[in-house]
This record gives C-alpha cells, structure tokens and sequence, in this order.
C-alpha cells in the first residue's frame, strides 16, 4: 500500500472477514488516525447494494471515491460453462460494479468524485476457456468509457485498469501452474490506483490503462 492516503475515512465491503480485517490491519499502519470501517456483502447479490450504500451513507455522510476491485472467475470452455457459473460470474464483475456505481452516483453527483474500476487484459482479446471471466472484463471496460461521458455533467471521473498478469488468488484460478514469483505483484497495481484517486491527477479519466508488468 502507498505511504500516502488521500481520505479521513474508508468503507470496505465485501464477504471475506479474514482478508478484509487483515488489510484493515494494515490500513490502520498507513493512514493513522483514520476512520475505517466494515461492511459485510457477498456481491453475488447486486440487489442488496441499495440498501448496503444507505449504510454507509448513515455512517460517513459522504461518498467522494469509489474503488470496485472485487472479481471472481470459473474458467471453463463455452460447452461446459453453466448458466449458473455464467451468471454469476456478472454478478459479482459487472452487476455489482453496476449496481456499485449508480447508488454511489446518487450521492457524489453534488460534490463530484472518482470512481476506479478494475477490469483485465483478459476483456481487452480472445481469452479462449475463459469465456466468462474475460467477456466480464470487457464489459466492465466497455461500460466505464460510457460513464466517463455521461457523469462528467456531475464532476465524477471515472478511471479503469486493466491488470496484466498478477499474483493474486484470481489468477491462480485462471493459471495454476503459473509462478506468481515471476509476474507482477497486487502492491504494483495498488500504487498505480492511488496515483489516480491522488487529487492532483485530473487526466487519466476515460482511458483503459493497462497496467503489465515487463519481462
């Protein structure tokens, strides 16, 4: 995590209590004296969205930056992907994104904000056995360039990257006898990330920055 932080306060959501009070842990490291709290939801039910951003809302007041960076993939060929496997899929990387932005949206459009999306490579070419997970990220792609246009009227930017390969528990899905040694590490995409939530960076918005490590 970047030595610098942005914000008095953070709201972190998701379902993994484990993961998410260990990165808490390491956030209170970081940004000392800052208000950081847990919301737990499984973003495989977009539908509870609504009421979950009310939550914070109560809680902070405010909403000035949106990071959606939760993903899940099955990778499976067309003939044997499920409708259920397929569905959920968007659920949890486009749905809840969606869902994420529009309630997000309904508070930031009087103060504007950011909003960063985290598709992948993956949504950028032919992902052949990935049929889900990759057409996801090219759905994410595809719908952060049309929000950079329509919420500009509100003074919110919309940011997306697109993470080469990456040593996360994501990728091992997706490549298992991958070394996640040799590829590029989840703290290389997180400095690209507070480079663009910095107030100071105003131009990146619209683009899908792809982010590769080099080899």
């Amino acid at each position: 995590m970047s030595k610098t932080h942005f914000f008095d306060s953070y709201a972190l959501l998701g379902r993994n209590k484990p993961a998410i009070f260990n990165t808490i842990h390491l956030m209170e490291k970081e940004a000392v004296g800052a208000d950081i709290e847990y919301f737990e939801i499984d973003f495989a039910q977009p539908e509870k969205i609504p009421q979950l951003i009310e939550g914070v809302m109560k809680r902070f007041c405010n909403i000035s930056c949106l990071l959606n960076i939760a993903g899940y993939t099955d990778p499976r060929s067309l003939l044997s992907t499920s409708l259920e496997s397929f569905e959920y899929t968007y659920k949890v990387n486009v749905y809840s994104p969606f869902m994420l932005i529009k309630e997000c949206t309904r508070h930031m459009k009087n103060s504007g904000g950011k909003i960063v999306n985290v598709a992948s490579t993956a949504g950028m070419g032919p992902r052949p056995g990935w049929l889900s997970y990759a057409s996801s990220k090219a759905a994410v792609i595809s719908m952060s360039q049309t929000l950079t246009a329509e919420l500009a009227e509100y003074g919110i930017k919309i940011y997306c990257v697109s993470p080469g390969r990456c040593a996360t528990k994501l990728r091992k899905r997706l490549a298992p006898e991958e070394d996640p040694a040799t590829i590029m590490q989840p703290k290389d995409v997180a400095e690209v990330i507070c480079k663009l939530v910095a107030p100071e960076e105003q131009c990146l918005d619209g683009q899908n920055i792809v982010i590769r490590k080099q080899v």
